[in-house]
């Protein structure tokens, strides 16, 4: 029921508020709990619950913080429910994250809870970590393939049980599950071809989105001045609590007023000032980045209106200016205030890639591989600053190294890594490699980028008749 649904929403954003805003003032353990209260609630919130407090367990595991004990696992083994094995399993992944039975535990509760949004998410992660791990296990490529399976992610699953075979090669079994899951795959590729079968596949998804928008909480201007009234009244009774400092701040720059989130700002600068406390720094920061943001929206809306508008161009100009430097500083100064934090690394890296500091970006990237989740991903920058500098030998290695820790060749994050690969043979003059990669990108994503462009101009090249 809708009304219910609503409920449920606010009560899952209020606890993970309040968990983000523990983890700022270092507080992990009771922001654990402040997650995992709100993922009861909506069990399925993968960007408000389940990636912040995966971020949150690499943090904690950074500070030095102990694992769970042996009363904690006892006490977190299994539960009545799905969704209560599930958080338990979260739970002490989130305490030992390099644990990847935890991951798996969970994966299996969401999948039995039909989570499917979660259980997609901890899949890849567990698949990346065992792609990078020197003993994989082929139990862990089996548990993901049936995972996968269930999920109807075929490409995928495929993927799992050839690394399983490989691990296994006497399994004459996972042969048969291969090809079965290929002529599952052509079967699901097959879906669209009658036009009835399109039909019910579009309604289903245009039902889905309604239910959806329905469960979302619509904060309107009435809910985000009371929510700035709760908080001022929250702050009168204790204003040395941090977590109330936070939520005055969050719901003044919820009006989106630039007053009001000038006053958020400054608040928390003179938090920071007073206490010598960082995180209040850093949240100013995210702040006033958002803030630019939100102009720059505005401005490109007004641009397109008029866009001839000389002055409204400038004015955009100056905002996207203004957001890079302040972006630069504001990640420069997490990294010297969070040293063991990988995430900022990555954030200053990728600005330090944007204003082509690529001597500055490389040594972070490298630290952000330590990370699994970022691994792929900083490979891609490092080959794309090596790129950029000129050192197109050691592009080429690292854009081979992440192809080859990437095992789904054609998802986005393949086709790019692959594309840059080409693009580094054709700047090295190896134009036969390079247009044999475009080529297969091609075969797959005829639209993809300009490949299509590539491969005729590289062929015509080709062709063309030696000069004399």
């Amino acid at each position: 029921m809708p009304e219910e649904d609503n409920q449920a929403a606010a009560r899952a954003k209020a606890f993970f508020d309040k968990a983000s805003n523990l983890a700022e003032t270092k507080n992990f353990d009771y922001a654990i709990d402040m997650y995992l209260q709100g993922l009861r609630y909506a069990p399925d919130a993968l960007r408000e619950g389940h990636l912040p407090l995966a971020e949150l367990a690499l943090q904690r595991q950074a500070s030095g913080s102990k694992k769970p004990s042996m009363m904690e696992r006892v006490k977190r083994l299994g539960g009545k429910t799905p969704l209560e094995q599930m958080l338990n399993a979260e739970y002490l992944f989130t305490k030992d994250p390099d644990h990847l039975p935890y991951a798996e535990a969970m994966l299996k509760a969401a999948l039995a809870g039909g989570y499917n949004k979660t259980a997609g998410w901890i899949a890849n992660v567990i698949f990346q970590a065992a792609n990078a791990s020197r003993n994989p296990s082929a139990h862990t490529y089996i548990l993901l393939k049936e995972a996968y399976k269930t999920l109807e992610q075929f490409d995928k699953a495929i993927v799992a049980v050839q690394r399983a075979a490989r691990l296994r090669p006497e399994d004459g079994t996972l042969s048969d599950e291969f090809k079965d899951l290929s002529a599952e795959l052509t079967m699901a590729r097959g879906k669209y071809d009658g036009e009835g079968d399109f039909r019910e596949s579009l309604q289903n998804r245009e039902s889905q989105e309604k239910r959806q928008a329905q469960a979302g909480v619509v904060k309107t201007e009435d809910y985000r001045v009371k929510a700035v009234e709760d908080a001022r009244k929250k702050i009168a009774q204790n204003p040395e609590l941090p977590a109330n400092i936070f939520e005055l701040a969050d719901a003044l720059s919820g009006l989106e007023t630039e007053q009001a989130e000038n006053d958020a700002i400054a608040l928390l600068e003179s938090t920071y000032k007073s206490r010598s406390d960082f995180s209040f720094k850093r949240r100013a920061g995210l702040l006033r980045i958002k803030q630019l943001k939100r102009k720059i929206k505005e401005t490109k809306v007004l641009l397109g209106t008029n866009p001839n508008d000389a002055e409204t161009k400038t004015a955009l100009e100056q905002l996207s200016a203004q957001l890079n430097s302040t972006e630069l500083e504001h990640y420069a100064l997490c990294v010297q205030n969070y040293p063991t934090d990988v995430g900022v690394k990555y954030e200053y890296a990728v600005r330090l890639f944007r204003n082509e500091k690529y001597n500055e970006a490389i040594p972070l990237f490298q630290e952000a591989q330590k990370d699994p989740r970022r691994k792929i991903a900083a490979l891609n920058q490092i080959g794309l600053c090596f790129s950029r500098k000129g050192w197109l030998a050691d592009a080429i290695d690292v854009f081979s190294q992440a192809i080859n820790s990437h095992e789904i060749k054609n998802d986005a994050i393949g086709k790019e890594l692959r594309y840059n690969l080409a693009r580094a043979y054709e700047q090295q003059g190896d134009t036969d490699r390079a247009l044999e990669i475009y080529r297969k990108i091609a075969q797959s994503d005829f639209a993809y980028k300009d490949v299509s462009q590539r491969v005729d101009k590289l062929r015509s090249e080709q062709t063309k008749p030696d000069s004399q």
